[in-house]
C-alpha cells in the first residue's frame, strides 16, 4: 500500500518545494505538478503528485490523524 500525504507548498526554488507537513518542513520535488507558494499538494515518496483544495488537504488530514490515535489504542 502506497500512501500520500498532503502539504503547504512555503517556498519554491526551481523544481522543488519547501512543503510544511503539519509544522515539519520538508523539500518536495514539483516536477509532476504545477504548484504555487500557497497551494497544498499531495506527496508521495518526495513527489508532489497533485495540487488539491485546502479543504481536500484538511480532510485527508484529519483522517490519518484519526487513523493515528485508533492504532495506538490497540
Amino acid at each position: 500500500m502506497c500512501v500520500a500525504f498532503p502539504g503547504l507548498v512555503k517556498e519554491i526554488e526551481g523544481q522543488h518545494a519547501q512543503v510544511d507537513f503539519a509544522g515539519t518542513l520538508a523539500r518536495v520535488n514539483l516536477a509532476l505538478v504545477e504548484a504555487k507558494v500557497g497551494d497544498y499538494v499531495l506527496v508521495h515518496a518526495g513527489m508532489a503528485i497533485q495540487v488539491m483544495q485546502a479543504e481536500q488537504a484538511q480532510e485527508l488530514t484529519d483522517l490519518y490523524r484519526e487513523l493515528e490515535e485508533a492504532a495506538r489504542a490497540d
